[in-house]
């Protein structure tokens, strides 16, 4: 059973939203007014610049990955692009080409309704092909993006192993 009208329900939950919400919020940007000063050593500076890497990835594919010097990534995604490019282009012309067959032979006599049938079969096929592979593309680009963005964000993460036990080292901070 339910006690509570609908806009009680909703004001509760508002309610709980706030402080679930803007409070944590505004708990961790009160800072420490005594030191605001802070030394030189602990200061850190970003080596390469996220927003650099996407922008470069964005204007020439691979570009962010070169700046990230993740030099073998460029030519991965030169491959996919350019798979996915010449497979769109060779969809796309086979499309055009039943698309014609079938607008230059839809009046004639010789063209039986087999033959329309078999077109249009083949026309749709290769328009869902193309279709499909331009969403490939799209979601390479979008990736080469992503990638770039990240690496140059995890460029300066070290990853040198502990000494002592010869294991990759992972340090997490959760701060409350």
């Amino acid at each position: 059973m339910n006690y509570l009208s609908y806009s009680t329900q909703t004001t509760v939950k508002i309610i709980l939203l706030f402080f679930l919400i803007v409070l944590p919020l505004n708990a961790q940007t009160e800072q420490d007014t005594t030191s605001n000063v802070q030394p030189v050593d602990s200061l850190f500076v970003m080596q390469k610049s996220p927003s650099g890497a996407l922008w470069r990835s964005a204007v020439i594919p691979g570009w962010g990955q070169i700046y990230n010097e993740s030099y073998w990534k460029a030519p991965v995604f030169w491959g996919f692009l350019g798979y996915n490019i010449s497979v769109w282009i060779r969809n796309n012309d086979d499309y055009h080409k039943w698309r014609n067959k079938i607008s230059d032979n839809k009046y004639n006599d010789d063209f039986s309704a087999d033959d329309l049938a078999t077109a249009q079969k083949y026309r749709d096929f290769y328009h869902e092909q193309r279709d499909q592979f331009a969403v490939w593309i799209a979601l390479t680009y979008i990736l080469n993006l992503v990638d770039a963005y990240v690496d140059a964000h995890m460029f300066d993460f070290d990853v040198t192993p502990d000494p002592y036990t010869s294991a990759p080292m992972l340090n997490l901070r959760v701060k409350f």
